[in-house]
């Protein structure tokens, strides 16, 4: 594939990243018409504006990202397992978006597990439990079960939270850019991405951060469309499978516990509600964050009176003065060592 010609020259991430901008422009704008559209979402804030919207555009964010990986990743069982799960997490989503009756909670959520078990095996079989604490400087290796359910806990909230987020234009997919570049410095700063690129490979770094890589122009691509105010949506098709690439990402870095400080934003957006509702459900608690709206997007809109350009400026600053910290404390952590 491509990657065998580029591999020598000093340019493989422009032409990657071109590339992969200009599937998902492309897709996008010959695409859109075949796209379901948005029937407004009732209890959401300003839901009713979305009604007629494309949306499931996730369906052609993930193909742009899984053929840009095709071409410019050496293709190993690893990855086809990594393509194949994020084009049927993205699938779900989108059949999902397409129904005219929405899938059930269990259901999406016997989907998510298998394939989070799916992709935490593969990570282990791959790369084994070693595991480091970046920003201490120390490592440790898990055993396999403790490395795969955590995989499991990792990529399910990351799936969740990331969906959950998605309800403001622009914002899910400006916080998973600034959560996906965090990964990605972290990702070169441990070696394998760079060392890829210039020709001295760790295989499943260095693809790692060029899959990284690639997605950032797959969502620069979409960003352009879904700012505020949008003209199409990324839907479940995209978020969920956005979410898996997230955890997938973080596991690859060898530091997975750095998900938490670099996708905080969408972690407090997303899993708060997760956390009401199952407290609501499941204990006798009934008055849990009564007067806290969920997803958090929603409360700042509704109860604090911001508006959607500010939700995303304000909740996307936050997350790259967090995500720079902790790449600087992770890279002393790990250059003291």
């Amino acid at each position: 594939m491509l990657y065998e010609i580029i591999t020598e020259s000093q340019v493989p991430y422009l032409i990657s990243g071109a590339a992969a901008f200009l599937l998902t422009l492309f897709g996008l704008v010959f695409g859109r018409k075949f796209l379901p559209k948005d029937q407004g979402r009732e209890f959401a804030v300003n839901g009713a504006l979305s009604r007629g919207k494309a949306r499931g555009a996730g369906l052609i964010l993930i193909i742009a990202l899984i053929v840009a990986g095709v071409l410019f990743i050496p293709l190993s069982l690893e990855y086809v397992i990594y393509f194949a799960a994020l084009f049927f997490e993205m699938l779900s989503g989108y059949l999902d978006d397409a129904s005219e009756k929405p899938w059930g909670e269990a259901i999406k959520g016997v989907i998510d597990f298998v394939i989070a078990i799916a992709v935490s095996v593969t990570v282990y079989l791959f790369h084994g439990g070693d595991v480091s604490l970046a920003i201490l400087g120390v490592s440790f290796t898990m055993p396999a079960w403790l490395y795969i359910l955590l995989g499991v806990i990792l990529i399910w909230a990351s799936i969740n939270v990331t969906n959950c987020a998605d309800g403001v234009d622009g914002l899910c997919t400006s916080l998973s850019m600034v959560t996906l570049a965090s990964s990605m410095v972290l990702l070169m700063m441990f070696g394998g991405a760079l060392g890829y690129a210039f020709g001295q490979p760790d295989a499943g770094m260095g693809a790692a951060g060029y899959l990284v890589w690639m997605s950032l122009f797959v969502l620069a691509a979409y960003l352009w469309f879904n700012c505020s105010p949008s003209s199409m949506l990324m839907g479940d098709a995209g978020s969920r499978a956005l979410g898996l690439l997230i955890a997938l990402a973080f596991m690859m870095t060898g530091d997975p516990f750095l998900f938490i400080p670099c996708a905080l934003l969408l972690i407090i957006d997303g899993g708060l509600g997760l956390v009401k509702l199952t407290v609501l459900r499941v204990t006798p608690f009934k008055n849990f964050m009564k007067n806290i709206r969920t997803p958090i997007h929603d409360h700042a809109r509704k109860n604090k009176g911001w508006s959607d350009t500010q939700v995303v400026t304000r909740f996307t600053l936050l997350q790259m003065l967090l995500s720079v910290a902790t790449v600087m404390l992770a890279a002393v952590g790990t250059f003291e060592v």
